[in-house]
């Protein structure tokens, strides 16, 4: 572990490499500092941003943010390229504004490649990365550590999680009972304000490459157009902000009294937080959200107790899985009792066997079923109580488990914006698989994972009410879809009467 540094908790910092002969407590720097920004793609409350102009300015030496643009990541989409780059576009704004002296560099290609070249370049000394648990992630930077030079050290910073998952726990936890306790005896050393960010002290030795924003936007939208871009969600930190707390509209200043009970009930959209978005993308930290919470438990207690076990320990524990299960989105990964009540049932004779394309078009005979797909689809979010009913009703119409975790899971990995993310990976798992669940009455085909029905959900909100509101949804979404296309139509048509005309035959 690092040592202490005067912003940053230590047990918040791995180090990943060492630098060849300088001992892990010197502080002294001769060359820049990285941050290559991935997973918390934000100024404002980022623990490894703060880290890494805290090392830079004790050194002074200069410091800048990399980022790079995958080709692709786990099939992502426009839907969540879009948003994300948009984010990242306001981001690099904000910085030119505040003049912070942290210049912003985007790259394209295979960071294992664009990262490490970039250091060498530049003579860092250090490069700070956010966590993620996920094993390209990680996989990336156990290449890093062998490619960069022996005179670069590398640190992680837990920047998405209030507890840092190595902190938290060391193991596999079995669920939320047994981590919760673990978190919450950390929270008065980790649920702490955040140090203002400081301007860097040193100007990077080099001008700054501009960034053609709105062609980079332009082409992975074009080349993602199969899922296409989200209308009710406006990316970036203030916009976060915003929905967190602003006074029209804001969760914790207009929606948070019902929070308890509404958020169970698909008719209720607007009991949910509609923080999902920015938590993935790291647009907004976790952290803020909890400490915002706690300033207004004295009115809604109830509320702001279910939010915070929402946003802390399910989210952490999420990240448990997936940082000590390598197997996480895999029966592999599910616990034994599981893969055989699973693999006991898998022949069992289903009433319906589904393709994933019958599935993706919504093509079932369940009207429901339909619905929270197709919510999926045209609004890139499913509600958190119909993606149980939607993963489970998949584990029924598939030849077996291995079939039905990959189908869900590429699913929502294509249409949520929140998808590759480790909290729906456990969706799934837990859906599926019943992790952090608990075996119940054995059934065909499910076995003694937990079942879900149609009457179940007739009995807990009205079905036929759902229905109707996703109706309307697809059909507003299909409207704006064909209004763009001849929008997009249109403009061809304005640029072809500047074009030569073609040549004769």
């Amino acid at each position: 572990m690092s040592s202490s540094t005067a912003s940053v908790q230590p047990g918040r910092i791995r180090v990943l490499k060492q630098a060849r002969g300088l001992p892990i407590d010197q502080k002294k720097l001769t060359g820049p500092v990285v941050y290559w920004m991935f997973r918390d793609q934000r100024l404002r409350d980022n623990w490894a941003l703060i880290h890494a102009v805290d090392q830079a300015n004790k050194s002074k030496v200069p410091v800048a943010i990399a980022f790079n643009l995958f080709d692709s990541f786990l099939g992502a989409k426009a839907r969540q390229l879009g948003f994300m780059l948009r984010g990242l576009q306001k981001l690099h704004h904000r910085l030119l504004e505040q003049s912070l002296n942290i210049p912003f560099f985007l790259f394209q290609g295979e960071a294992v490649d664009t990262i490490p070249v970039f250091l060498k370049e530049c003579g860092a000394s250090l490069l700070v990365t956010d966590f993620s648990p996920l094993r390209e992630v990680r996989t990336w930077k156990e290449t890093m550590i062998r490619k960069v030079d022996e005179s670069v050290s590398i640190h992680e910073v837990d920047t998405h999680n209030v507890v840092p998952v190595w902190v938290a726990s060391d193991k596999l936890e079995y669920g939320a009972r047994t981590i919760r306790r673990k978190i919450t005896k950390l929270l008065p050393e980790y649920l702490i304000d955040f140090p203002t960010l400081m301007p860097s002290e040193m100007k990077w030795p080099a001008p700054q490459p501009p960034i053609d924003w709105e062609r980079i936007i332009a082409d992975v939208v074009r080349r993602g157009a199969e899922v296409p871009e989200i209308q009710w969600c406006e990316p970036g930190e203030d916009a976060a902000l915003e929905v967190l707390m602003g006074h029209k509209n804001g969760f914790l200043t207009t929606r948070l009294r019902n929070y308890s009970t509404d958020r169970n009930n698909p008719l209720k959209p607007k009991g949910l937080s509609g923080l999902s978005p920015y938590l993935h993308f790291g647009q907004i930290a976790a952290q803020r959200c909890a400490l915002e919470g706690q300033k207004v438990r004295k009115l809604f207690p109830q509320a702001v107790d279910t939010f915070l076990e929402e946003l802390i320990v399910r989210r952490e524990l999420s990240d448990n899985f997936c940082f000590y299960q390598p197997h996480y989105d895999s029966l592999q990964g599910a616990w034994e009792w599981a893969r055989i009540t699973l693999m006991a049932h898998a022949s069992d004779k289903r009433e319906h066997i589904y393709t994933r394309q019958q599935l993706e078009k919504a093509q079932t005979a369940d009207p429901l079923w339909n619905a929270s797909q197709l919510e999926m689809v045209h609004s890139g979010k499913m509600h958190g109580f119909m993606r149980m009913y939607w993963a489970k009703k998949i584990l029924e119409w598939t030849t077996g488990p291995e079939e039905a975790l990959a189908t869900a899971i590429a699913l929502n990995d294509k249409y949520h914006i929140d998808g590759r993310d480790p909290n729906g990976y456990v969706g799934c798992m837990w859906s599926i698989c019943g992790v952090h669940d608990q075996g119940w009455r054995e059934r065909p085909i499910f076995g003694k994972i937990r079942y879900m029905n149609y009457a179940g959900c007739k009995r807990k909100f009205d079905v036929d009410g759902y229905i109707a509101y996703v109706k309307r949804l697809a059909g507003e979404s299909s409207k704006r879809k064909a209004e763009n296309q001849l929008k997009q139509v249109a403009k061809q048509t304005r640029l072809a009467d500047f074009l030569p005309p073609l040549p004769s035959q």
